[in-house]
């Protein structure tokens, strides 16, 4: 049996850059987006929850987030998680709403956001990389079993070399344009 399996490396480098937008979805950018609040995690009922259910985020003005508390008796567990998750937002409640204030970026703070988004691109080109090691691996590993030929073995290497540089492409440019954007606010 083939070890190799293009569709299955195809998916593994789609999940890592998948992954790269969800942490870049995370950066604060000086502009209200309810992604920021994905890390949230709330103790309510005695267990640790995930903001989205025990409360629905919505975006009414641009510099500012409303999360809508479902049970009134979990709004300071709400407020607890928000202010843990280290985002440096200021919650501020009004019955079972809890509104932030999207404040100012300081200079500092947008390069050091451009930086880490930076990083978090890194690290998703790593992951491709580490996914074209082990498809080039397999595919050794099926040859030497007899089970393609060094010429199909070539074939797909170039193949997965030309699925690498797609998606390293693919990084640097979402990585890009979210440095962008975090710069020009």
């Amino acid at each position: 049996m083939a070890k190799y399996d293009k569709a299955d490396i195809e998916r593994r480098m789609q999940g890592a850059v998948d992954s790269l937008k969800g942490d870049l979805g995370g950066l604060r950018t000086g502009r209200a987006n309810t992604s920021l609040l994905d890390p949230v995690v709330c103790e309510v009922y005695g267990a640790m929850m995930p903001l989205s259910q025990v409360a629905t985020v919505s975006a009414p003005e641009a510099r500012m987030l409303s999360v809508q508390v479902w049970d009134k008796s979990n709004v300071s567990a709400v407020e607890k998680g928000i202010s843990k998750a280290n985002l440096g937002l200021n919650p501020m409640t009004d019955g079972q709403t809890v509104r932030l204030p999207m404040p100012d970026l300081t200079e500092e703070r947008r390069k050091e956001l451009a930086k880490l988004a930076g990083t978090y691109a890194e690290n998703a080109k790593i992951a491709i990389r580490n996914v074209r090691r082990d498809g080039m691996e397999a595919l050794k590993e099926d040859e030497k079993k007899k089970e393609i030929s060094e010429d199909d073995r070539k074939r797909s290497e170039d193949e997965v070399q030309k699925l690498t540089d797609k998606f390293v492409a693919e990084c640097d440019t979402v990585s890009e344009a979210k440095e962008k954007e975090i710069l020009t606010q």
